[in-house]
């Protein structure tokens, strides 16, 4: 039984105003808005509430009401909006204010523009082509993969474009025109830019147009090998763009397309973003314990999702609400509700969407996503790093120099890239010369065989960042990204340890806070290439000394040395073995036998 007495409800003002709803201790539980304060409060108490699933868990704590009176609806909008935002009450529609938005950005005022991936807060900053937003980091980046296979544009930073003296592996994969060494002229490269930015707008069908009429005449000029290339850049958007023919297309004005789904306490809305005539992605925001009504979480979700960015001019929900005109003058955004034709089409497809995410587990590929989205802001790195590469070394006492190579694809370990080196010109210890030599073997068949990583991971400081930087010049590989990875020196406080990211170019290392996700997926990536390391060493270490011991009896060779070792499983039991033992072991004659128990001591 709640504490506040509903009776009391008969002295409530009929204003428009806000009203905040409190428990024993005073602590604000909901807060809403109402064109007639009176009338809305007693929708809420038992004899008269209106079914919503939340209300009477909400109404069994409300020991106390409080209520601030508006001159306007609108004003009550925006008031609840603002107490909601300081208050942060349980049974509220809440939007964090930490949500990021990706983007493909190409910047025309550089000489040789790029495409890159960009995250921001609210609304993108500087005098950038922004095209998105993409909420989903999987999606940006599979556009950015198809731009870079289908448009000739750099790759590289600012600082390898300005220090390069020879064309990088993707001039010769075709997949660069390399302005870096003059293998073409500006006009040129900004006909390539000018085709990507226009196949960004979703103009597919004018991009393919003016690519075939260039194709024609490189033809008729004789130009068969710049016509060769031309026609293969228009498969591959063609090859898009047919993949695209069944997804509905929103024509004209921009918008946002929203729908609400609801289980019980919980709520789901899925956001499609339709931009330049096409998806661009996809978000949702889960809630709990909403004790809002529909309309109210449409309004408050609405005027709290645009606060700090711009909205498209359109926006479609589901449903009408009491204070559409109000909201939409708020966002400054046409809000619709459409009942027939192609709008109609992109609230169902928003509605399935919103059943289907709301009933699958927060994906765990999305986190990481996010992560390596981190992982390039944090290190400025030049890609994306899907694919990575961590390196590390492992020796005792100079012995059994080993080295191995772990792969990760989007954050997930990739057993199937594993690589175990064995030191072949080194046999002292030497960490720089071991790194050099595996480096140098690895990328040299990464390059020929076109498998090289967006991120190469060392574990060690400055000196081993150094070293694989080298390789790396001396290979002419410029597409890869490396970064070392080093704990602080001096401490042995394990769980305190500070890590310490090595970037080129910047004297000092990065330290990320100790709960960043970012940090947590490099130290796994460092620690399974550690795990790996020194498992590959006491495997060949042990291998090494259990030859090494049987070498000692004469008589055994090598096949013979196999039969013991896998009838006994080591070396430790065959010194324990008796000799009915001995004699089960195929191979073994009378002689071998008598021999092993006299040196079964020395074993």
């Amino acid at each position: 039984m709640t504490s506040f007495d509903p009776s009391s409800l008969s002295k409530m003002t009929k204003e428009p105003g806000v009203y905040l709803m409190k428990d024993a201790k005073g602590t604000i539980l909901y807060i809403g808005k109402a064109k007639n304060l009176k009338n809305r409060l007693k929708q809420y108490f038992p004899e008269s509430h209106d079914g919503r699933f939340m209300v009477p868990f909400l109404t069994a704590q409300v020991s106390a009401i409080d209520t601030i009176v508006t001159f306007s609806e609108k004003e009550a909008l925006l008031l609840e909006n603002t107490l909601i935002k300081k208050h942060q009450p349980k049974y509220n529609v809440l939007l964090k204010d930490d949500k990021t938005y990706i983007s493909l950005t190409i910047n025309p005022k550089q000489n040789w523009p790029m495409i890159k991936l960009i995250r921001y807060r609210g609304k993108p900053k500087g005098n950038l082509l922004h095209f998105g937003p993409y909420t989903s980091a999987y999606a940006a980046r599979q556009t950015l993969d198809l731009m870079s296979r289908i448009f000739k544009l750099r790759q590289c930073s600012d600082r390898e474009l300005k220090g390069r003296t020879r064309p990088c592996l993707l001039y010769s994969m075709k997949r660069c025109l390399a302005p870096c060494v003059d293998k073409c002229n500006k006009e040129i490269y900004d006909k390539e830019v000018n085709r990507a930015i226009d196949f960004l707008k979703g103009h597919d069908r004018e991009t393919v147009k003016t690519l075939k009429k260039e194709m024609q005449e490189a033809s008729d000029t004789l130009q068969f090998e710049k016509a060769a290339a031309l026609a293969t850049t228009i498969k591959q958007i063609e090859h898009v763009t047919e993949a695209k023919q069944s997804i509905i297309r929103a024509r004209g004005k921009d918008c946002d397309v929203f729908a609400l789904y609801q289980e019980g306490q919980r709520h789901l809305i899925a956001q499609l973003i339709f931009r330049d005539g096409s998806m661009t992605g996809m978000d949702s925001i889960l809630f709990n314990e909403l004790a809002s009504s529909d309309e109210e979480i449409w309004e408050t979700f609405l005027i709290q999702h645009y606060q700090n960015k711009a909205a498209p001019p359109e926006i479609l929900i589901p449903k009408h609400l009491p204070e559409q005109k109000l909201v939409a003058e708020i966002i400054q955004a046409h809000i619709l509700t459409p009942s027939k034709g192609e709008k109609k089409k992109l609230v169902q497809l928003a509605e399935k969407n919103a059943a289907i995410l709301f009933n699958r587990k927060r994906n765990e590929a999305e986190s990481l996503e996010e992560s390596l989205l981190d992982l390039q802001e944090q290190c400025s790195l030049n890609t994306l790093p899907i694919h990575i590469e961590c390196f590390d070394t492992s020796n005792i006492s100079g012995s059994d120099l080993v080295a191995c190579m772990v792969g990760f694809e989007n954050g997930k370990r990739d057993k199937k890239r594993t690589k175990l080196f064995k030191i072949r010109n080194i046999d002292k210890p030497d960490d720089y010369g071991a790194l050099q030599e595996i480096l140098f073997r690895h990328f040299t068949r990464a390059k020929e065989e076109d498998l090289l990583p967006d991120l190469a991971i060392i574990d060690g400081g400055k000196g081993q960042l150094k070293v694989a930087l080298d390789v790396l010049k001396e290979l002419r590989i410029a597409s890869v990204d490396v970064i070392g990875l080093a704990k602080e020196k001096g401490r042995h406080d394990k769980g305190m340890t500070i890590e310490q990211i090595f970037v080129p170019g910047k004297k000092e290392p990065i330290i990320l806070p100790s709960r960043s996700s970012t940090l947590f997926l490099l130290q796994k990536i460092r620690d399974e290439a550690h795990r790996t390391a020194i498992t590959f060493h006491r495997k060949r270490r042990t291998k090494r000394l259990i030859q090494s011991a049987l070498d000692q009896v004469p008589g055994i060779g090598p096949q013979k040395r196999k039969a013991l070792l896998t009838h006994f499983g080591s070396v430790k039991k065959i010194k324990e073995a008796t000799r009915e033992d001995l004699e089960a072991v195929p191979g073994l004659n009378q002689r071998d036998i008598e021999t092993l128990l006299a040196k079964q001591a020395s074993l």
